[in-house]
C-alpha cells in the first residue's frame, strides 16, 4: 500500500452528529473499499477518551475482516467501527492504511487547517505520530479553535 495517494487529502476534525462531541482531529475522507459508493471517514490512530468499542467482532457478506462498532463515549450513539483484524484480500487492495471508520451519517466533520490559519492542512502536512503521542484537542491550533 502506498499511502502517497493520500498526502493530498484534507484533515478533517470529526464530532460526533448526535451530541457535538469531537471524536478526532485527524480525520480523512474515503470511500468502503467493498462498496466505493459508500462514503466516510478514517482515521490512523485510536481515537484517544472519545470513543469506545459495543457489542462483538463481526463480519461482513463481502469480506472477511473482522469488524467492532464503536460509539461515543458522551452519548453512547454508535457513530462508526474499528477494523480489529482486516482480511488479506483489504489488505492488499488501494487502502489508507486507517483501521478507525466513522460513518458519515454519524459525524459531522469541518476541514482543518494549517499552522498559518489560512489554507487547508493536508494529510501530507501532518506530523507522524509515534505510539506515546496521543490524538486529542490538544492537537488543534489556537485558529481552528476560534473557527
Amino acid at each position: 500500500m502506498s499511502t502517497s495517494n493520500f498526502k493530498n487529502k484534507c484533515v478533517s476534525q470529526v464530532s460526533c452528529i448526535y451530541c457535538d462531541s469531537l471524536l478526532c482531529t485527524r480525520g480523512m475522507k474515503a470511500v468502503l473499499l467493498a462498496d466505493i459508493e459508500i462514503e466516510l471517514y478514517s482515521t490512523d490512530i485510536p481515537p484517544n477518551r472519545t470513543v469506545d468499542f459495543v457489542a462483538s467482532c463481526y463480519s461482513t457478506e463481502s469480506c472477511k475482516c473482522k469488524l467492532r462498532d464503536i460509539a461515543c463515549l458522551k452519548c453512547g450513539n454508535v457513530v462508526g467501527y474499528h477494523v480489529v483484524a482486516p482480511c488479506k484480500p483489504c489488505l492488499l487492495s488501494c487502502n489508507n492504511g486507517h483501521f478507525w471508520m466513522f460513518n458519515s451519517d454519524a459525524v459531522s466533520t469541518v476541514n482543518r487547517l494549517d499552522p498559518s490559519g489560512l489554507n487547508l492542512l493536508l494529510w501530507g502536512d501532518l506530523p507522524e505520530l509515534d505510539d506515546s503521542e496521543d490524538e486529542g484537542p490538544d492537537s488543534l491550533s489556537e485558529e481552528e479553535w476560534i473557527r
